[in-house]
Order: C-alpha cells, then structure tokens, then sequence
C-alpha cells in the first residue's frame, strides 16, 4: 500500500504537461524559423553535429527528473499493512508500584529493577494475549493502554521511575480501581490484574477494590516483592538512606498479610518474589487457569519512507541529461564509458547515506502529526522512536514533554522538558520548554516553581506576552494562597488558643477542687457522735426541768 505524507505537493505535477506544451509551442516555432531559411534537407546537410533527437530525449529527462523530485516532496511511504489477525490469549493489567520504597535493594538488584525484570519476561511469554501497563503511588496513571504491541509494552517498561509522579505513598486501591476500567468490553475473555508491589499501603480500600474487581469477571494477583524483615531505601544519586523527621533510618517491609487479603479477596494468589525464577512461573501456571478466548486484533505495521529511491532515480536521470549533449561530440568517443557509471554510484551512495541519517526526523515528523491529530499516546510512542535513534534530539524531547503533558503525565512532561532546555540551542524552543514547564507547575499550585520557569523563559524570550500574563496571574495566586494559608494558620491558632484558655480553665477548677477540706471517715463520725451526744444532753436537761414544781400565780380580787 503506497500512500504520501504531504500529498499537496502532487499538485506541482500539473506543471509536467504545461511545460511540454511550451515545449511544443517553442520547437514548432523554431521549425517554421528554419523554413525561411531554406530547405530541411539541405541544411541538414549544412548542420552535420546537430542532433534530432537528442534535445527532445534530454527534454524529457528533465521533465522525468521533475516529476520524481515532486514525488520526493510528497514523501511517499510504503510498507504499511493493515491485517486483521484472530488470536487466542488473555487480556492483562499490570500495575506496578514505583512508589521510593520500591528503590529498596532486599532483591537484587533492587524491588523495582526486580520488578521489571519479571515484567519483561512476562511479555516474553506473551504470544496472543493484550498487555497493558500502569504505574502508581500516591496515584496512578496509565503508562500503556491494553494492546497487543510487545514492543512498545517493553519501551514503556523501560522508562518506569518513581520520579513519574510526584505524590508518593501506595495507593493500591487507586490502581486496581483504573485497571478495571482499562479492559476491553469483551466478554468471556479471562481477565487478569497483576499488582507489583511491597504491599505498604497507605490509602487503604484495596480489599474492596479486589472484590469489586472479582464480581466484574476479573482475578486480582499479588506478587509481594521485597523482605518481611524490611531493608533501608536508598536516596538516589547519594550513599545516605532516607530518614524521617527524628532522623531516624526508614527501614520498608513486604506486607504480605495485607497482599493475601487482597488475593483473596480478588479471587487470585498471591506469589512471593525472591531471587530466583519460581515466582515467574508460578505466575504462569496461574495465568494458564484463565480462560482463553479467540478475539480479533488490528496489526498496524510502520510507514516506511520511499522517497529515497524517487531521489536516486531523480538524481541519476539528472546525470544522464548533463552527460547527454545537444550535439554530437567526436570527442567522447575518447573517453571511457568506465569512468561515467562510478560517478554515479559515488553519487548515488552518499545521496542514500544522507537519506538514511534523517531516521530521528522521520519519526519526529510522524508525531508531529499524530499530535496535531490529537492521537497523543502514538504521538508519544514516534517521539520515543525517534529518541532510540538520537537521544540528543532536542525536537523529539520537547514534543515528547508535550504529548505526556496533553496525557496529564505532567511529572514525566516536566522531566522531559528539563532535558529540552538544558540541550537546545534555538533561544525560542528553550523559551517555550520553561513556558511549559511554568503551566504545569501552576496546574498543581506549585506557583514558586512556576514563577522561576516563567522568569527563566522571559530572559530568553522577552517579547512573550503571554508568559508574561501567566506570570503576573501566577505571583496573584500565589498571593492569595499565602493569604489563605496565613487565615488559616491564624485560624488554627485561634483555636490553639481557645483549647489552651479552656485547658487552664479546667485545671483552676481542678486546683480549687483540689485545696477543699476533705472530711475523713474517722471525723465524719466523731461529728456524728456528738451532735447525738449534744441531742442526748438536751433531753436530759428538758425531763429535769419537768420533773420541778410548777409556780402558779392566782389572780385575787380584794
């Protein structure tokens, strides 16, 4: 199947016959000038080294020569194959933990580099089945949606580092809840999830997630990578190990009761991964349970540029037109018909060699127009393509760092445009790379960051009005956020006051309950005993006073 990249320029092809009309026009006319002359056969006779034919051949040439050039322009492409393969496999999502403690070396060489390495050997199993890949830790993202592309599964696969997201813990759940959604709608089909990780989870809700995962049709595997007794994590780029707040050493331990839970619960197994090869084929014979069902895929090969060999046959029928002259020569029968031909292949070979070294271009070119398309996932995958052949490439970087930013993989897009800026040499490129950096950084309300990247891309590009703007509504935010987070801490102090006021509140009247007398049992009796003593006396002395005769006074009268 041929097709062309840039097929308006086929349009130039309308010049071919209108330059053999002119052509026409102008030999007619010099016909009818050579007739005023006398007759054509005498003066032909006249004109001995005058060819017929070879102006009309070195005519044609041109006009062939032309039209392959055009064709050049036009990038013509060949190669490409749509087939509709049936297969018979398994559909699987990977998840897998690229959270610091996965940077732990209990396995060798590390949990994550061990991580990987059963991965890759996974997909090298894989003949009919759809893979795809995701990657968290504080959150999750998907690296690679389900296909059938083994290639490009291993290429994502290399690329995995914790620094691709910037909020870090292990949120299991988060992961398990994006791979269910990430299958095809095929129904019978076996479904598995593999989750990758050292099982510390700090959200919670995997469990739930496992088991909503199971009454989709859908088998949740925990490989547990790591020690129970736990190991160090190591910073990287240094020989330290990160430390907490007291300064004392983190150390990470595998979680296997929480990894079982989840297994069970997602009606899967779990599979403990050392230093050796029994967990990968565990995880075979597990996989072999599932299902199979037969499912159609589309198979996309690359589009292979062609345009070389139109140059070649360009460049060659040029050379034949300038060694071919108007007129007969006597004097090239003296030269040798050897020497012509290796001109020509020298030619030839370092035109195929110059067409050879612009394969990074080829493939930043496709992406460009995948991106445009809004196709940012093949876009991604032409950008990397073209990095494989030049790392270097500043082009290929940056517009890498704009696909992963139109896929909300903005901590990988950052990364990317980092590298841009410290490689590129156009002042305009560099410029926009901070640009883009500062929209990232604002997106997350990381204003300070995004206030140095609009800075650093306005020394390069002053005139940008618009980092400009987004500069100025940056420091306004971030204003209002150290506002907010002033009231906020005023608020929280508030409160600390208040809680403090109504704490020494309590102990006053603690205090005061404190420094009141206590009656003891003892006084509390001895009390007791004399008021009745006191009550006993009182009704003593009332009985003796009735007991005495009473004086009555009589009233006389005289």
């Amino acid at each position: 199947m041929l097709r062309f990249e840039d097929p308006q320029y086929l349009y130039l092809l309308l010049l071919i016959p209108l330059l053999a009309v002119i052509r026409f026009v102008t030999s007619h006319k010099q016909k009818k000038r050579l007739r005023k002359f006398g007759d054509p056969r005498l003066l032909k006779e006249l004109m001995p080294d005058v060819s017929r034919w070879r102006p009309s051949i070195k005519f044609w040439l041109l006009e062939a020569a032309l039209a392959l050039l055009i064709v050049v322009l036009a990038r013509p492409q060949l190669g490409t194959k749509i087939s509709h393969e049936k297969r018979v496999g398994i559909e699987t999502i990977i998840c897998v933990d690229i959270s610091n403690s996965m940077l732990a070396e209990d396995v060798t060489p590390s949990r994550l580099d061990r991580a990987k390495m059963m991965v890759e050997n996974l997909v090298d199993h894989f003949t009919d089945d759809k893979i795809g890949l995701i990657v968290f830790a504080g959150d999750a993202f998907v690296q690679l949606p389900i296909t059938s592309d083994y290639v490009s599964a291993k290429m994502f696969l290399s690329n995995i580092d914790p620094s691709m997201i910037n909020v870090q813990g292990t949120d299991i759940a988060r992961a398990i809840e994006m791979a269910t959604h990430s299958f095809t709608q095929e129904k019978g089909i076996g479904k598995a999830i593999i989750v990758i990780t050292d099982g510390e989870d700090h959200e919670g809700g995997a469990v739930e997630a496992a088991d909503n995962a199971k009454k989709s049709d859908m088998r949740v595997y925990m490989l547990g990578i790591g020690s129970t007794g736990g190991a160090p994590i190591p910073v990287p780029g240094t020989n330290d190990y990160m430390t907490d707040n007291t300064g004392t050493t983190v150390m990470s331990a595998l979680n296997e009761d929480m990894c079982k839970q989840i297994a069970s619960a997602g009606g899967g197994a779990y599979i403990h991964v050392e230093n050796n090869s029994n967990a990968q084929d565990l995880l075979d014979q597990e996989l072999d349970k599932l299902s199979k069902k037969e499912t159609q895929s589309t198979i996309y090969s690359d589009y292979d540029e062609q345009f070389q060999a139109f140059a070649i046959l360009a460049l060659l029928l040029l050379v034949i037109e300038i060694c071919l002259l108007e007129s007969r020569n006597p004097l090239l029968k003296r030269i040798s018909l050897f020497k012509r031909p290796t001109a020509m292949f020298i030619l030839l070979t370092l035109s195929l060699s110059s067409a050879v070294a612009q394969t990074d271009r080829q493939f930043v070119r496709q992406g460009n127009k995948l991106f445009r398309s809004g196709d940012y996932p093949n876009a991604e995958v032409s950008y990397r393509k073209a990095l494989e052949k030049n790392d270097r490439n500043p082009q290929a970087i940056y517009n890498l760092g704009n696909s992963l930013m139109a896929q909300n993989k903005d901590s990988a897009a950052v990364a990317e445009f980092e590298k841009a800026a410290k490689i590129e040499t156009n002042t305009l490129r560099k410029s926009m790379a901070y640009h883009n950096m500062g929209v990232v950084c604002q997106r997350h309300q990381m204003f300070g960051e995004a206030i140095e990247a609009y800075k650093q891309s306005l020394r390069l590009n002053p005139h940008d009005d618009e980092t400009r703007y987004n500069l100025e509504l940056c420091k306004r935010q971030q204003k209002q956020q150290q506002q907010n987070q002033q009231n906020k801490q005023n608020k929280d102090q508030d409160k600390k006051d208040q809680q403090k006021q109504e704490q020494k509140q309590d102990q006053q009247k603690q205090q005061q309950q404190k420094q009141e007398p206590k009656m003891s049992k003892e006084n509390a009796e001895q009390l007791l005993n004399a008021a009745m003593q006191q009550e006993k006396q009182t009704q003593e002395r009332m009985k003796k006073a009735q007991q005495k005769p009473q004086r009555r006074n009589v009233q006389k009268n005289w």
